[in-house]
């Protein structure tokens, strides 16, 4: 696990007093390793539509929002729902045919999500991401025990860094906002956690800790691997009903 900057720190010891009942899973570059794929799709897609742009940018000013936003953010103009979800089917279909080859979790996360259950914690997944790709993230995991609430960025929510997706998975677990973590790899979504009174732990799988770093961040790590072997879960404070 990274070293805490000094907000991690002073976090850290608050978190193991606070009752913690469920873990909020982001998915892309969060469960699974698949931002460079996202990325190689955005210059496919731009090159198919002739449109020149600078893709990193692009994904600084997107990633954790809406396929709409998304798609809004890019052409610079009010599109309809059905376009712009049109626009975002077809760039997600060339997602899925690049990542599926090579198809990887961010190590451990699989062994993580088992931890936690076994702990008695709640397991939910907040994404931007649209039911299709969600469908094809969960498809290809295989999850033992499937996660206790999907919220995805087709469901009518804002996209992050609002609070909604969050909010409303931990609705779905029945868990108070306040005792939920937030598992983050992207500065939008680290702030949508902030927003919905939640903690986060960094995963730098596509960022620094500096970048996910804020007052709320209680760790920060590179993958799963890291978290269990500093057994992080252990340090959690597990509500009882």
């Amino acid at each position: 696990m990274l070293p805490a900057t000094n907000s991690e720190a002073v976090s850290a010891d608050s978190i193991r007093a606070s009752a913690v009942s469920g873990l909020i899973f982001d998915l892309d570059g969060t469960m699974i390793d698949s931002m460079p794929s996202h990325a190689l799709s955005w210059v496919a897609f731009v090159q198919n539509h002739g449109i020149a742009i600078d893709v990193p940018d692009l994904m600084r000013r997107t990633t954790g929002r809406t396929g709409a936003e998304c798609m809004r953010e890019l052409f610079q103009r009010d599109l309809s729902d059905d376009e712009a979800w049109a626009l975002i089917a077809e760039k997600e279909v060339i997602y899925r045919a690049l990542f599926a080859p090579k198809f990887t979790e961010v190590a451990g996360f699989k062994a993580f999500a088992g931890h936690t259950l076994a702990r008695g914690l709640k397991v939910g997944v907040g994404t931007a991401g649209d039911r299709h790709n969600i469908a094809f993230a969960m498809g290809h995991l295989a999850l033992p025990t499937p996660p206790h609430a999907i919220v995805g960025g087709d469901e009518g929510l804002a996209g992050k860094p609002e609070p909604a997706i969050f909010l409303e998975v931990a609705k779905r677990m029945a868990v108070r906002a306040q005792d939920c973590i937030v598992f983050e790899d992207a500065p939008f979504g680290i702030e949508a956690a902030r927003r919905a009174g939640m903690r986060a732990v960094a995963i730098c799988t596509s960022h620094s800790a500096a970048q996910l770093d804020g007052p709320h961040v209680i760790a920060a790590a590179n993958n799963y691997l890291e978290l269990i072997d500093s057994k992080f879960l252990e340090t959690l404070n597990v509500a009882t009903e």
